[in-house]
């Protein structure tokens, strides 16, 4: 921030500088949020909220316009350099969902709906104004439900490689079955280079494996039946009354570009932007490229 009478740079006390001192800094207090540690050279946090009984771990990094994302069934850990980048011009906030990495679920919560309704508690709870939605994969359906459902607190929409909606026939398979896929296979279809993306799992350690793991099997337990799509979500597609940009990697072998144009077009508001060279998570692989077509979809006053 500016100095309001030398016009200098002042730096502002940061979530991160109070956590290290065992407090809560103004707006991690306004929002609930214990923080329990950071990463300084990131200027990223990891704390805790409560909503109602549930226990989110939570994410938290930059300061500016709020973005709530959602992230997706896989690869959480990779995401750092792509939430750093959107730090540069966000505050971004990214909770693990319940039953994901450390994040409590209640035997209550059993489907995408319960994830739906809970993130809206959230929005509503903070201090937020409108918010930046964003969601990846299973985030993405996430989101559409919860933009069905109310957008009051939402001002824009981010999907990528979004998945939850049924566009094909009843025998047709419009989302690639990543539990009949051989391991090979499926990084194949995941990413534009795989050699490069995908994780060394030797070199994990078992908090790390154990994390990997508690997040598939959550991931199985809410989108297992019907299989990652909600049957009667197509329907409500006209209440996300909000500008949508619907970014998907080129490359995409579990979710084809086809269905993300499919996905676009049914949308009231929404355009398409593919990423060359990126499969089903194009914030991994063109993390610059990703996070810059949201800056530009941010500023756009009109799409």
């Amino acid at each position: 921030m500016m100095d309001a009478v030398a016009g200098a740079p002042v730096e502002a006390p940061s979530l991160g500088q109070n956590a290290a001192l065992g407090n809560k800094s103004p707006r991690a207090r306004a929002a609930g949020i214990t923080m329990s540690s950071m990463d300084p050279q990131r200027g990223t946090e990891m704390g805790r909220i409560q909503i109602n009984e549930v226990s989110l771990e939570l994410l938290t990094a930059g300061d500016g316009p709020p973005l709530l994302f959602l992230h997706g069934g896989d690869y959480f850990a990779q995401h750092r350099e792509f939430f750093d980048k959107l730090a540069r011009h966000w505050r971004v906030v990214v909770p693990r969902h319940p039953g994901f990495g450390n994040s409590e679920r209640p035997d209550c919560f059993r489907t995408v709906h319960d994830l739906a309704y809970l993130y809206l508690e959230l929005l509503e709870r903070q201090d937020f104004g409108k918010a930046t939605l964003a969601g990846c994969s299973f985030g993405g359906w996430i989101a559409l439900e919860m933009c069905v459902r109310c957008i009051e607190r939402i001002d824009r929409l981010v999907l990528i490689d979004s998945v939850g909606v049924k566009f094909g026939g009843r025998e047709e398979r419009d989302i690639a079955d990543i539990y009949a896929l051989r391991g090979e296979e499926l990084l194949q279809r995941s990413f534009f280079d795989p050699a490069r993306m995908a994780p060394d799992y030797a070199r994990l350690s078992d908090d790390e494996l154990n994390a990997i793991a508690r997040d598939r099997q959550a991931t199985a337990l809410y989108a297992w039946r019907p299989y990652m799509h909600n049957p009667g979500l197509r329907q409500w597609l006209h209440r996300v009354r909000v500008p949508t940009l619907v970014i998907w990697g080129e490359n995409d072998g579990i979710v084809t570009p086809d269905y993300g144009r499919k996905l676009s077009r049914s949308l009231p508001d929404a355009r398409f932007e593919p990423i060359s060279q990126a499969g089903h998570y194009p914030q991994l692989e063109q993390p610059d490229r990703v996070a810059d077509a949201i800056e530009r979809f941010a500023r756009a006053e009109v799409l």
